[in-house]
């Protein structure tokens, strides 16, 4: 198991559609997420930030995001998401949220 943290901007005009979103996120999304090996996801809000925490239990990371990324009802949940983020311009090529460290654990 991998623990994976990111974080990107909320625009705050779009905070509160945000939080609807999630509040009801779609049953086939919530499977892809499964089906794909992530556990324990939570997403928090700070001062304008989202911080994204899951543990992935998989073999293969970058085929699971890959499945994921070509799961048409996932593209569509991201399609209407998308306008409510504004990514870090930190990030590395090819994220949408940036990935963190991890600097410090303990069970």
């Amino acid at each position: 198991m991998k623990r994976y943290g990111s974080v990107i901007r909320v625009r705050p005009e779009k905070l509160e559609e945000y939080k609807a979103l999630h509040r009801a996120v779609w049953p086939g999304v919530l499977a892809k997420i499964t089906e794909c090996n992530i556990r324990n996801y939570s997403i928090y809000y700070k001062d304008g930030y989202l911080f994204s925490y899951f543990e992935y239990v998989g073999e293969d990371y970058a085929a699971d995001m890959a499945s994921m990324a070509a799961d048409p009802e996932t593209q569509r949940w991201w399609a209407v998401c998308g306008p409510c983020q504004e990514p870090l311009e930190t990030r590395s090529e090819g994220e949408w949220w940036a990935e963190m460290e991890e600097v410090f654990h303990v069970d």
